[in-house]
C-alpha cells in the first residue's frame, strides 16, 4: 500500500466570499457574547458586536485615507487588539494585509518594504519601522480613532483572491512572502475536529503574543469563526502566570507552544484546571517526555499539529483521534497528504519519504510574492513539497523523522541558519560560520553559532552585534571557536554533524 491520505475533498468554499465576513459571522446573532478578553491586572473584554463595529469601522477609515482594495498594508504593530482588528479590517475592505513580528528590526522591515512596495504601514511607534519608508504611514492613534466610523460593507469577491501576505524564512537565507487566499481560513474548519476539538462554548486561551501568527489563527480567528471566546494573556504576562489565569477565567482549551508547557512543567509544582479539557501545542516538535508530564500533572491530553506558513497545520492529533505513541497524528479529514521520493512518487507505507500536500489543498498557499520559479520548485508535479520528512503507517498516522533542509526552530519560529551566518559573517574577526540548533538539555533546544577565526573572539561583543543585526528569536545564544567547520563527502557544510558533535560533547 501507498503512503497516501484521501477520504475526498472538504467542501468548497462558497461565494462570494471575504474572509473577515467568515470570522465576524457570528456577531450578528451573538452580540452580547464575550469575542475575547484580554487577561491583566485590569481585564479587557470585548463583545462580538464591539469587534464587528471596530473591525469594519476602522475599514472605512483606511479607504477614507485613500487605500484601495488590492494594495499591500505592512502591519508593524505591538502586542495589542489593534493587530487583530486592524488585520481584519484590512480583509474586510480588500486590502492585503502583512502582518509581521515585532521583533523584526529596521534593517529586516526596509527589505520587505523594497520587496511588496506597500501602500501604507499601520505603524505602532514603539516597533521599529524604517524612518522614511516612502509610503503613508498610519499611527496606532490614528487607527484607534476609526473604530467609532460608520461600517465599510465586505469586499466579497472569488474565495481564490489574495487575502493576505505572511513571512517565513526560507533555506536560501531570505524570508519568503507567503500569499493566502480567502478561501484559507474556509480550509481551517477541517482544524476544528481534526486539531481543536472547538466548539461555540469554548474558552481558548493562546499563550502568544498577538503579533504572532500562530496566536492570530488558533488564538483568535479560528475561535471567532465558530462563536466561541478567546483568551489573551497582556504584554508582560509571566508563563508562570498562567496556571492562575486559566483557571480563573475558566479556559477549557488552551494553546501554546511545547516550550510553554515545558516551562509550565518545570516551574509549577501544582498545577489545578478544573475547567481545561485539554490543551494543543504546535511550532515545533512536542517531545513524548512533556506529552506524558503533562498529562500527569493536569489529567488532560496535548493535541498536537504539524504544518507550515504555507498551508497551516493539516497534520494532527484530536480528542477525536489521538496519536499513536511517537507520531504527530494523521491528516485532517478533507486533506491529501501524501509522502513521496526523490521522484515525486508515493512510498510504500512504512518507507520515508517527503511529506506532501496535494495542490488542491484549499489552505494552500498561492505562492510566494514576487518568486513564481521558487514557487514552481517546492512542487513535484500536483504535490507540494514540505521539506520535511516522515514515515506513515497503516493507519494513516505519520511519525515526524526530521527536516530535509537545516531549518532552525527558536521557540516555534522557523529560522534560516544562512540568513543568521550572513549577518554573523559580517563580524570583524570571524572566517567561516554555521549555525544550527543544539540540544542543551532535554527538550531544550537553542540556536548556537560556530565559527572559525584565528583567536577567540569577545563572546559579549558577538551578542551585542546578534543583537544590532537580528531579530531576538533569530540570535544565537551559544557561541564557539572551532579550528575548521565540519563539511560532507561533497566538501558542503555539514550542520548535522555540528549538532552530533556538539550533543557528543555535552
Amino acid at each position: 500500500m501507498q503512503s497516501i491520505f484521501d477520504n475526498g475533498p472538504f467542501r468548497p468554499c462558497p461565494a462570494p466570499f471575504n474572509m473577515a465576513a467568515h470570522v465576524l459571522a457570528h456577531a450578528d446573532d451573538l452580540p452580547d457574547k464575550i469575542a475575547l478578553t484580554v487577561l491583566g491586572d485590569t481585564s479587557e473584554t470585548w463583545t462580538y458586536a464591539a469587534l464587528k463595529s471596530a473591525v469594519l469601522g476602522t475599514a472605512t477609515g483606511l479607504l477614507n485615507h485613500g487605500l484601495t482594495p488590492g494594495d499591500h498594508i505592512l502591519m508593524r504593530l505591538g502586542n495589542t487588539v489593534e493587530f487583530p482588528i486592524a488585520y481584519l479590517a484590512c480583509i474586510a475592505a480588500g486590502l492585503i494585509p502583512v502582518p509581521t513580528s515585532s521583533q523584526l528590526t529596521e534593517a529586516d522591515v526596509a527589505k520587505m518594504v523594497s520587496d511588496l512596495a506597500p501602500k501604507a504601514i499601520l505603524h505602532d511607534p514603539d516597533v521599529p519601522c524604517p524612518k522614511n519608508p516612502g509610503c503613508k504611514i498610519l499611527a496606532t492613534d490614528t487607527l484607534h480613532a476609526m473604530r467609532d466610523l460608520p461600517p465599510a460593507d465586505y469586499a466579497m469577491g472569488d474565495p481564490n483572491r489574495l487575502a493576505y501576505i505572511i513571512y517565513t524564512s526560507g533555506t536560501s537565507g531570505k524570508p519568503r512572502a507567503v500569499m493566502h487566499a480567502h478561501r484559507a481560513i474556509w480550509a481551517r474548519q477541517m482544524m476544528f475536529d481534526g486539531w481543536y476539538g472547538l466548539h461555540q462554548s469554548d474558552r481558548l486561551l493562546h499563550a502568544g503574543a498577538f503579533n504572532w501568527t500562530y496566536t492570530l489563527g488558533t488564538g483568535l480567528m479560528d475561535p471567532w469563526s465558530i462563536g466561541a471566546t478567546a483568551l489573551i494573556p497582556a504584554e508582560g504576562t509571566a508563563v508562570t502566570a498562567l496556571p492562575a489565569l486559566l483557571a480563573k477565567h475558566k479556559a477549557t482549551i488552551f494553546a501554546a507552544a511545547p516550550g510553554v508547557f515545558r516551562k509550565l512543567l518545570s516551574d509549577t509544582p501544582d498545577i489545578h484546571l478544573p475547567d481545561l479539557r485539554h490543551g494543543l501545542t504546535a511550532g515545533e516538535k512536542l517531545s513524548e517526555t512533556i506529552r506524558e508530564d503533562w498529562a500527569t500533572a493536569t489529567d488532560t491530553a496535548l493535541y498536537e499539529a504539524y504544518g507550515m506558513s504555507e498551508c497551516s497545520t493539516f497534520i494532527s492529533s484530536s480528542p477525536a483521534a489521538p496519536a499513536h505513541a511517537g507520531t504527530l497524528g494523521r491528516p485532517q479529514n478533507g486533506r491529501r497528504i501524501a509522502l513521496l521520493d526523490e521522484n515525486g512518487d508515493a512510498i510504500a507505507l512504512g518507507e520515508e519519504g517527503t511529506i506532501a500536500v496535494h495542490h488542491t489543498d484549499p489552505g494552500l498557499m498561492l505562492g510566494y510574492f514576487g518568486a513564481p520559479q521558487d514557487t514552481a520548485d517546492k512542487y513535484a508535479g500536483d504535490w507540494f513539497l514540505t521539506g520535511d520528512r516522515g514515515t506513515m503507517d497503516r493507519d494513516n498516522y505519520i511519525t515526524y523523522s526530521g527536516r530535509a533542509d537545516d531549518m532552525m526552530n527558536a521557540g516555534g519560529f522557523r529560522v534560516s541558519p544562512i540568513e543568521v551566518e550572513s549577518a554573523l559573517s559580517r563580524f570583524s574577526g570571524i572566517t567561516g560560520v554555521a549555525a544550527t540548533d543544539v540540544e542543551i538539555k532535554t527538550d531544550v533546544r537553542v540556536i548556537a553559532a560556530f565559527y572559525t577565526s584565528d583567536h577567540d573572539l569577545d563572546e559579549t561583543a558577538l551578542k551585542a552585534f546578534a543583537q544590532e543585526t537580528l531579530a531576538r528569536y533569530k540570535q544565537p545564544r551559544l557561541f564557539k571557536r572551532l579550528d575548521t567547520l565540519p563539511t560532507n563527502p561533497n566538501g558542503k557544510l555539514s550542520r548535522r554533524a555540528l549538532r552530533d558533535q556538539f550533543k557528543a560533547q555535552s
